[in-house]
């Protein structure tokens, strides 16, 4: 019956294909035809290396370009002729808005302007003398253009050498130009020449040539000595080239403006520090926690490199706005063979307090739902060395609507978390911040209270601590470590009725029995989103937390046979987990995303389970978004019909989930999406509770949820909300896949969900 619908569905869309295309094609006018695009072809007397790659290059100076086609459907087309009735209607006008253009018909082809721009194209790439002709293919009412261009063979590099200048630049460009990569035998290229000019001023730049551009460079070639198609090339500098862009510039001195005002540049103090001048930072920034971000040095040639990572180190610190460095040239000081630099940091503060607001609403798959805010007070440079302090104070309010019998039962959260960051490696042995090139590590601590109250069940009250470091490796890389993490958590309050819960699922009793949790957390991740621009993006986080190795050695084994440390059962487990990421980018703001999720959770020695709080969940806006958040699995389990599922989520020591989705643009800062989610938790000791519902088996992949939806998201310059509306196809619960869209799920949430 379903394969029956899939064609039904599938000769509907074809159906309307057809139909759009005849409704476009009756548009146009008499003695013209609708130019459906061209191709071209390359016919040579030799075989041409990297043929397809010069292909491309060619079909991408083809113009006009075609109407575009969507689906095989030229939609941009359809309603640019809709717009031109008497009476569009306002979604012909909104979509012409959004997809309108007009048409590109044969008599807007200019074939010998293209054909001199392919042979331009040609020229530019060594194959000299080349011919190129066109024809049409013409229909009814289209037509396609077609370009051949036949090749004579190349012209190659015989020898590349540098013509003589005078010192100390010539010694320079000669070094640059021995790491070439201009090789005999290579065809004459103007894209590789032009690259060899910006290496050498980038080689030059870091040698102290603070006036150098790769304009000053040109390239000579001569075929006078060779019968074949060979040349010699030569590189020279152009004539009456400035004499200060051929001596390399030399830092003199170097100026610090720690509290740099735009209005007010008034200097109050400069001390002197590590060879540098610190103006108006004694009362704001300590220079000696200032000077190691800085690798700019008294002496030292100019260069950008050098430049760029005391910038970004500068900004890693958070407690600046803005990082401008700037070189004021000394011309009195310049000779023939050195010129002097002045070098002016001006760093501009952050607003010292800030106050942010963070107001949530949750709806989960027990019923429970309700408000939440959090309040962020933050104070930057808290010591005058860049220091960040974060307290955070929660509070959220939750009733169960809708529950049957357990209607009206309530949780109240409160919470209060507090953070110190500083920008430099805090530890008992002094570390040398020259170690760190990229960036210097920052030390994190923090120190947070939880409580949970649930009515006529339970009062859970937790505390954690943590120390640790993160520090980026380079550009993509991440590294952080918390050496020393610190949980306690203490179940309070219980009612009889939660105490018999408790004793008719001994797996869950046991996950809230070890209360104390202490450990290590290794966290890396590769981010290759930062590169916008990139077709293709990929991101990678990988991390590992073990717990209770250390404690073993001094914990004290009980009447039940675990042992205790400082009177409380602690846990013993290690767990793993992978998020995985690829983003193809295509078109105009167009993206496919996908993500792989995959983690899982070993109790050991001291543990039989998971304890509570490290456990897996699955379903939510972050999660496959067709099921509620922490209402999908364990396995095929169900707790519809569970009289105690109201009471605890569902949770396990494995997670696997897949994401794909398609995003799009609208309107203005309105972007859509349609995507797809599967997932599920297992446990692999089953709960005797879920009757072994819920054990991982090798029928995993059956036993995986699966939803689909679209969504809309409000993206104002990075800042996202996002509305998403999924249903279920597949119940691993029930039987059978079914899209029902009666069960759809709303999800909201801020930013992208990967």
């Amino acid at each position: 019956m379903n394969i029956f619908k899939y064609k039904i569905a599938f000769v509907l869309i074809a159906t309307f294909i057809v139909l759009q295309s005849c409704a476009v094609k009756k548009h146009v006018p008499d003695g013209e035809r609708l130019y459906t695009g061209a191709s071209v072809e390359i016919e040579s007397d030799s075989v041409i290396k990297n043929e397809a790659q010069l292909k491309a290059v060619l079909e991408e100076a083809l113009r006009p370009k075609p109407n575009k086609k969507i689906l095989g459907m030229r939609l941009g087309l359809y309603y640019y002729y809709k717009m031109q009735k008497e009476h569009p209607g306002f979604i012909n006008k909104f979509l012409y808005k959004k997809l309108g253009e007009p048409p590109v018909y044969q008599s807007d082809v200019k074939p010998y302007e293209v054909q001199d721009i392919l042979l331009n194209r040609m020229e530019n790439r060594g194959f000299f003398y080349s011919k190129a002709v066109s024809e049409f293919d013409e229909k009814e009412k289209e037509a396609s253009a077609k370009y051949t261009v036949k090749a004579l063979s190349p012209y190659t590099i015989a020898t590349y050498q540098l013509d003589s200048l005078s010192e100390p630049i010539y010694s320079k460009i000669k070094k640059s130009v021995a790491a070439t990569k201009l090789k005999k035998g290579m065809r004459f290229d103007l894209a590789n020449m032009k690259m060899e000019r910006e290496r050498i001023d980038s080689d030059l730049k870091s040698e102290g040539y603070y006036n150098f551009n790769p304009g000053f460079l040109i390239f000579e070639a001569d075929t006078n000595q060779y019968d074949k198609k060979r040349f010699d090339l030569f590189l020279k500098l152009k004539k009456e080239v400035p004499q200060k862009s051929i001596v390399p510039y030399k830092i003199s001195k170097i100026n610090v403006y720690a509290n740099y005002d735009v209005q007010d540049s008034t200097v109050s103090d400069v001390a002197r520090f590590n060879e540098k001048n610190f103006i108006n930072s004694e009362n704001f920034f300590k220079p000696k926690y200032l000077d190691p971000f800085i690798t700019l040095e008294e002496g030292q040639l100019y260069s950008p490199t050098t430049s760029k990572n005391t910038a970004r180190r500068l900004s890693s610190i958070g407690a600046y706005k803005f990082v401008n460095i700037q070189y004021t040239e000394k011309d009195s000081l310049l000779s023939d063979s050195l010129g002097i630099l002045e070098a002016n940091i001006f760093l501009s503060p952050l607003n010292r307090r800030a106050l942010r607001a963070e107001l949530q609403a949750v709806s989960k798959s027990n019923n429970f739902a309700g408000p939440g805010i959090a309040l962020t007070y933050s104070n930057r440079n808290l010591f005058k060395g860049g220091e960040t302090f974060n307290t955070t104070a929660k509070f959220g309010y939750e009733f169960q609507a809708g529950g049957g019998g357990n209607s009206g039962n309530t949780s109240v959260e409160l919470g209060l978390k507090n953070e110190l960051i500083f920008p430099r490696v805090i530890f008992p042995i002094k570390i040398n911040s020259d170690f760190f090139k990229y960036s210097i590590p920052k030390t994190k601590t923090s120190l947070s209270v939880d409580y949970l109250a649930r009515t006529k069940l339970y009062a859970l009250l937790s505390g954690t601590a943590q120390f640790g470091y993160v520090w980026q490796a380079n550009r993509y890389i991440t590294h952080e470590i918390i050496p020393i993490s610190i949980n306690y958590t203490k179940l309070s309050n219980t009612t009889k009725e939660f105490d018999s819960i408790l004793r008719q699922n001994p797996f869950l009793k046991r996950s809230f029995e070890q209360q104390f949790i202490s450990g290590l957390n290794y966290s890396f991740t590769y981010n290759g989103m930062v590169d916008t621009a990139k077709k293709h993006q990929f991101f990678l986080n990988a991390t590992l937390d073990v717990a209770g190795n250390s404690l073993s050695l001094f914990g004290k084994e009980n009447e039940t046979g675990t042992k205790e440390f400082l009177g409380s059962e602690y846990a013993q487990y290690a767990k793993a987990d992978v998020d995985l990421r690829y983003h193809f980018n295509f078109g105009k703001e167009q993206v496919i995303a996908t993500r792989l999720f995959a983690g899982y959770g070993l109790p050991y020695g001291n543990s039989e389970i998971m304890p509570y709080v490290k456990q897996y969940y699955s379903g939510g806006p972050y999660s496959v978004r067709a099921f509620r958040i922490r209402s999908l699995g364990p396995g095929t389990y169900s707790d519809e019909e569970n009289p105690n599922s109201d009471y605890f989520d569902l949770t396990g020591n494995i997670r696997l989930e897949a994401n794909i989705e398609y995003r799009f643009p609208i309107f203005s800062f309105f972007k859509g999406a349609v995507f797809a989610d599967a997932g599920n938790i297992w446990n692999s000791k089953p709960n005797e509770a879920f009757d072994g519902k819920d054990k991982f088996t090798s029928s995993f992949m059956n036993e995986l949820g699966i939803g689909a939806g679209v969504g809309l998201r409000v993206d104002v310059q990075g800042f996202v909300i996002r509305f998403d509306f999924a249903a279920p196809i597949h119940d691993p619960s029930k039987d059978g896949y079914n899209f029902n869209v009666k069960e759809t799920v709303f999800n909201f949430g801020i930013g992208y969900p990967f």
